[in-house]
């Protein structure tokens, strides 16, 4: 979110309004001096990419954003267990894990709303995810992987 950051989208329409429509309509845009959205877009697909290999630690969630790829990269918020991955992500992070699993396009994006304290499992391998958004937290039941 570069300057952005801890603004509503409100504030920055009104102070840089051709900005954010460029940030908006061009995926490799980041008038905000931040990160672009196609990024983004690539840390994520790296990362479920590599779960079929078993390894966490090239290109896994750091602090609540996918991390650099560096080995030992192993997300706090993570575990494994019996083929499970478990990750407490951010809601961009959740979206841009979707449009990968889906196989959209990159505008698809902006369309995905992320409900506050739901998980949204991922189901399946590299190259072929079943997605399930929505489940309320609470619910039980061991899920194949939940972000």
């Amino acid at each position: 979110m570069g300057r952005w950051q801890d603004r509503t989208l409100d504030e920055v329409a009104a102070a840089e309004p051709d900005a954010l429509a460029s940030w908006l309509s061009d995926p490799a845009s980041a008038p905000h001096g931040g990160e672009p959205l196609l990024a983004l877009l690539a840390r994520a697909a790296h990362w479920l990419d590599t779960l079929s290999d078993g390894s966490l630690g090239d290109g896994a969630l750091r602090d609540g954003a996918l991390g650099d790829g560096a080995p030992g990269d192993d997300p706090p918020g993570s575990r494994t267990a019996a083929g499970r991955v478990i990750a407490v992500a951010e809601p961009d992070i959740i979206r841009a894990c979707a449009v990968h699993s889906l196989g959209t396009t990159p505008a698809a994006f902006w369309r995905i709303d992320v409900r506050p304290l739901t998980a949204t499992e991922l189901s399946g391998r590299s190259g072929r995810w079943n997605l399930l958004s929505g489940r309320p937290l609470h619910s039980s039941g061991p899920s194949p992987f939940a972000l």
